[in-house]
């Protein structure tokens, strides 16, 4: 029997876009007061897009941590779908990385770019390279900073099932925010997946690119980043934009 939907978890609503970009969808039914779990969703034989509508019940500065939590339930997702061999690390910034090329992102929306106020709704954006353009034309290793699933062996994952998988744990992870002790939980899932942790790296955020040694994160997933003598925190919340 072929599928022609994905099959979601009772509290995910699914939504197609067809052609149409998922998060302009999703913008849209949020900003018109949709509920929560309302996941919309693209799919062609080149890329994976899905845009997540949250309701948050926290400040911006905790609920921010959503991002986190839909990046590690990707990797959970990939990590039962993909050869034992692939590596996926997640970027602090919300990039995802293949055998350390880029092969996608994940990015955060919110009505609301104020730390502390609660926001009305935020989004998490999803896009994930399947295959590369031209994949006859380009050789593995070809494109080291550019990656997709079927250039890291995992060219055989069924994109329905990565997008259902993702869906129930980031269900499970975004849960998990909701306990006293879920940002530590979470943190501890985050640790061993986060690229450049402890080295030299450089985020690119809103109107600027920096770079230094990324220390860790602060009790709010915020980056501690050390240039030279001096040590600067940028808040998770940084990331988050306006549709």
């Amino acid at each position: 029997m072929i599928r022609v939907a994905p099959q979601f978890p009772p509290l995910i609503k699914g939504m197609a876009a067809g052609p149409a970009n998922p998060l302009t969808i999703a913008s849209a039914e949020a900003q018109r007061g949709t509920d929560a779990g309302l996941l919309v969703w693209s799919l062609t034989d080149d890329r994976m897009r899905a845009a997540l509508v949250l309701a948050p019940e926290t400040p911006l500065s905790h609920a921010a941590s959503a991002l986190v939590a839909c990046g590690v339930g990707l990797q959970n997702a990939l990590g039962v779908l993909v050869p034992p061999e692939t590596a996926v690390h997640l970027e602090w910034a919300g990039g995802i990385r293949l055998n350390g090329g880029h092969a996608g992102g994940m990015r955060l929306y919110s009505s609301t770019l104020n730390a502390d106020d609660i926001p009305d709704w935020m989004i998490v954006s999803l896009e994930l390279t399947l295959r590369l353009p031209d994949k006859a034309e380009i050789e593995p290793g070809e494109t080291p900073d550019w990656t997709a699933l079927d250039q890291e062996g995992a060219g055989e994952v069924d994109a329905m099932d990565l997008l259902e998988g993702w869906s129930k744990h980031a269900l499970l992870w975004l849960g998990e925010l909701e306990h006293p002790n879920g940002l530590a939980t979470l943190y501890r899932e985050w640790r061993g997946l986060v690229w450049q942790l402890g080295e030299d790296t450089a985020v690119t955020l809103p109107g600027e690119r920096i770079g230094g040694r990324f220390l860790g994160v602060d009790e709010n997933f915020g980056m501690i980043l050390k240039a030279g003598e001096d040590t600067r925190l940028i808040p998770l919340t940084t990331l988050a934009e306006r549709v």
